[in-house]
């Protein structure tokens, strides 16, 4: 039960709490102006406090990190299983991650580097809670202690009145219903699977619009499109996993392509030295054809037709001319003649040369054609990898867009398959959802009498487990929101005899907006029946007038109305002793 709510500023008007059932009132002043509202009494922010004390998030849109709130430690005093006279909790906004406990509890982890003696990370008295107040395992996905507190402690800031499954406007019905599944009694796990299923949908549909998506389309793909480009890529690695196969490493490689090319020269330059020699031999030939010996024979006819008798003497000086030129002649026919046979030998030679070279370099180029360097391998293995990889990954896309065509049947199937485990595991909890009904029922009847018709109903549903309150109504606001009375009381009540939550409950006076004053008059002496009943503690915030009401058709303040009040009062009246 909680105990006591005060805070470090004197201003503050510390509430104190007790068992059973607990008003806490909103009055008017006898200085009270027409003007003056108890709408700003801080009966909802008396819960926003009980959330921020329990664990809830502080951020900086919360009530406690107002700028005028900031430094002001607020307190809790509440019972705490194996702790008999209570803990006492304290939190301030200014340090909000870090939470004070006297004494602490057994099992908790402080970290005394980062914090003070006697406290705590936000986390680990998160942590607390839910093993110590709710009991949940150590591994509960889809259940939070703080889940499981909004439905003990509506707050109209989170429109926690919208509807009775439901504590947050932005929770779905699955996450409102796995947490009521355990409150309940009921597997809150089977519960939970609707959650991972709606996030499995969630997942699958803004894969399909980005499949239909023509750039997002590219990286998803479809199945269709895939398996041809997988047929294509299987090719390209096949051929290039059959040149690795069939590469040969040749050693000296380097040093073989070097010789490659210096032989490749060489022919070059004996081809071009051929063709200057086999010119020059030409030359040489013809220069031999050129040189013949003198021919003198004309000289004495033509002497002779002159009537020139030529003495012995002048026919002695021709013949020795003639001879002198015939040596000529014969030493320059038999000097060509040793420059022809030269070059001819020298082209002799090279030809022998080239047929060599050529030989040899045949060698060379069969054994570079047949094999590569060490890094012309590596190089290739590389390219290997990265068609290998790139095969891999469509087929992993071809997987995820197969996966992704089927999705819509395998989570229909899915659907069905846990709908008909659902439906089966309401039948096997049939005494825990019989006693939620008849309890339910009771509740109602004692506010709208037995001729009005009131069900509590579970079902398998298409997106959550469903879980619907019901009372007959023709579309009554006040009578909605005494379906979240009648449930919400149902729910703490069950909770509290399966030990999975504490002996409390909290309301709004929100829940009596447009109640009619006798069902206010039924739900509170209702729910302080409940209380003693079950000894458990009932808290509830009300304007005086709605008290007054109340009292008029029959229900009964005495013990019920707290000590501390909270007034209209402009300036002090309120719960924080100050306006802001």
């Amino acid at each position: 039960m909680l105990r006591q709510l005060s805070a470090s500023d004197p201003r503050f008007k510390t509430i104190d709490f007790h068992d059973g059932l607990n008003v806490l009132v909103a009055d008017t002043t006898s200085t009270s102006r027409d003007t003056d509202s108890r709408n700003s009494a801080g009966k909802s922010s008396m819960i926003e406090l009980l959330h921020f004390l329990l664990g809830g998030g502080g951020d900086k849109n919360s009530l406690p990190a107002h700028r005028q709130l900031r430094d002001t430690t607020f307190g809790l005093r509440l019972d705490w299983p194996g702790i008999p006279d209570g803990l006492r909790v304290q939190r301030s906004a200014s340090r909000t991650t870090a939470i004070s406990l006297r004494p602490m509890p057994p099992g908790a982890a402080p970290d005394q580097l980062d914090l003070g003696a006697g406290e705590i990370q936000l986390p680990e008295w998160q942590r607390l809670i839910e093993r110590d107040l709710f009991r949940l395992p150590t591994e509960h996905p889809g259940v939070s202690g703080r889940a499981l507190l909004s439905f003990l402690m509506r707050r109209i800031s989170s429109h926690a009145f919208n509807g009775p499954t439901r504590t947050h406007s932005r929770h779905s019905d699955a996450e409102g219903t796995t947490n009521l599944a355990y409150l309940l009694g009921l597997d809150w796990q089977l519960a939970d699977r609707y959650r991972t299923l709606k996030a499995r949908e969630t997942t699958s549909k803004q894969l399909r619009n980005a499949a239909n998506d023509p750039i997002l389309g590219r990286i998803v793909g479809k199945a269709s499109e895939l398996r041809g480009q997988i047929a294509v890529a299987e090719h390209r690695v096949n051929e290039v996993e059959r040149q690795v196969a069939g590469f040969r490493v040749v050693p000296e490689y380097e040093n073989l392509r070097r010789r490659a090319d210096e032989m490749d020269q060489r022919i070059r330059a004996l081809r071009n030295q051929d063709v200057l020699d086999r010119r020059n031999l030409a030359d040489l030939e013809k220069a031999v054809e050129e040189a013949v010996d003198p021919d003198i024979a004309y000289l004495e006819s033509t002497y002779a037709e002159l009537g020139v008798v030529l003495s012995d003497q002048v026919r002695r000086s021709f013949a020795d001319v003639e001879a002198f030129h015939n040596s000529v002649v014969r030493n320059r026919r038999r000097y060509l003649g040793e420059e022809a046979a030269l070059i001819r030998t020298r082209l002799t030679e090279r030809e022998a040369e080239r047929e060599r070279l050529g030989t040899e370099l045949a060698t060379v180029l069969r054994a570079l054609n047949e094999g590569g360097a060490l890094d012309a391998l590596t190089t290739l293995q590389q390219v290997l990898a990265q068609e290998q990889a790139m095969l891999a990954a469509l087929r992993h896309r071809y997987e995820a867009a197969q996966a992704l065509e089927a999705s819509r049947r395998s989570i229909a199937t899915d659907r069905i398959a846990l709908q008909q485990a659902t439906e089966a595991d309401i039948d096997e909890c049939r005494r825990i959802v019989d006693e939620a009904v008849v309890l339910f029922a009771e509740f109602a009847q004692t506010l709208y009498g037995e001729g009005r018709e009131a069900y509590l109903r579970f079902s398998p549903g298409d997106s959550s487990l469903r879980i619907d309150p019901h009372i007959a109504s023709d579309n009554s606001g006040g009578i909605g929101n005494m379906v979240i009375f009648c449930f919400d009381l149902t729910v703490a009540v069950l909770g509290h005899r399966g030990r999975r939550a504490p002996n409390f409950l909290v309301h709004d006076s929100h829940l009596f907006d447009g109640v009619d004053e006798r069902q206010v008059a039924r739900a509170l002496t209702l729910a302080a029946e409940v209380a003693r009943r079950e000894q458990m503690q009932y808290i509830v915030t009300l304007n005086s007038d709605e008290l007054d009401k109340a009292v008029r058709r029959g229900f009964d303040p005495t013990g019920r109305v707290l000590e501390q009040r909270l007034t209209d009062a402009y300036e002090s009246g309120g719960l924080f002793g100050f306006r802001f």
